[in-house]
């Protein structure tokens, strides 16, 4: 795991993934005992043409203007599922900022940064990985930025 060979504490969290569940990241806040304001989820984005990774909490939604601003583009939008799914090497629900196949431009929320961890999907459904948000941050070359909407 990329996390043991940078060095970096985290804890891998597992449960029994519900298929029947609504949202994938509520789901992994209740099955965590986990605020939904520590778990993030990890969306890919088209910004400009460019394949561009968010990183929100599941308690919130991506604010697609402020991530275009954030990366300096112009303009936002969800990527298509399947290229997601092919790019980052992980399937909807469990694509992880983390280990992807090609290595995206990544924008994690400024929220995460008041707390000590956060949770973030550890390449499966089912699968969670707590650290730093500061870890993360070094790990993804992320950006921080304001980009989540309640």
């Amino acid at each position: 795991m990329a996390l043991t060979t940078a060095g970096v504490p985290f804890t891998v969290h597992s449960y029994d993934h519900d298929p029947a569940h609504p949202s994938y990241g509520e789901e992994a806040a209740e099955a965590m005992g986990v605020s939904p304001d520590r778990v993030f989820k990890t969306l890919v984005a088209d910004v400009d043409g460019v394949l561009t990774v968010a990183v929100v909490p599941v308690a919130g939604q991506l604010d697609l203007k402020a991530l275009a601003a954030a990366v300096g583009g112009k303009r936002a939008s969800m990527a298509d599922p399947t290229l997601a799914e092919r790019t980052t090497g992980y399937v909807r629900g469990g694509i992880s900022p983390l280990g992807q196949r090609r290595k995206l431009r990544t924008v994690l929320d400024d929220s995460a940064a008041a707390h000590t961890t956060i949770c973030v999907s550890a390449g499966r459904r089912g699968l969670e990985v707590e650290l730093a948000p500061t870890a993360l941050t070094t790990l993804t070359t992320a950006t921080l930025a304001p980009i989540a909407r309640p």
